[in-house]
């Protein structure tokens, strides 16, 4: 091992979660978080996390996704603009993707159109085309 050597990745299942959407809660809103995210309720509305979000195998959400990151065990319904995308096997996703890189388990569900790309910036850079007329925004 060089002293040079890049420290490995840590997996979004490891971050730390600074936003907590617990199982059972119902958010009706747009949710914006600052850092990495977990939802095991239900949210409907958009969300845009800065760095990652963990969707729950009982989490759902009915809106447009903004992030970096972004592991799905549960259901979506609504595009998804993110650098790297994991859908897992009880994972169900319905709407457009747009991502640089895609990991799909045997047994995940998707219905919808899926646009990659290897530009860096791409949740930063098409967030205007996923966003719709805004109601109040719940920032977290």
């Amino acid at each position: 091992m060089s002293i040079f050597s890049k420290k490995d990745k840590v997996t979004l299942d490891l971050q730390s979660i600074s936003t907590l959407i617990s199982e059972g809660s119902i958010l009706d809103g747009n949710l914006k978080a600052p850092a990495f995210a977990r939802i095991d309720g239900q949210v409907t509305g958009d969300v845009m996390v800065d760095e990652g979000l963990i969707l729950g195998e009982k989490g759902s959400i009915l809106g447009n996704i903004i992030t970096k990151e972004m592991v799905v065990y549960g259901m979506i319904t609504g595009n998804i603009q993110t650098n790297s995308l994991e859908i897992k096997a009880s994972g169900k996703i319905s709407g457009e993707i747009r991502t640089q890189t895609l990991v799909v388990e045997n047994g995940a569900v998707y219905n919808g159109s899926l646009s990659m790309t290897q530009n860096h910036k791409l949740a930063q850079s098409q967030s205007h085309k996923l966003s719709q007329p805004k109601p109040k925004m719940i920032e977290v």
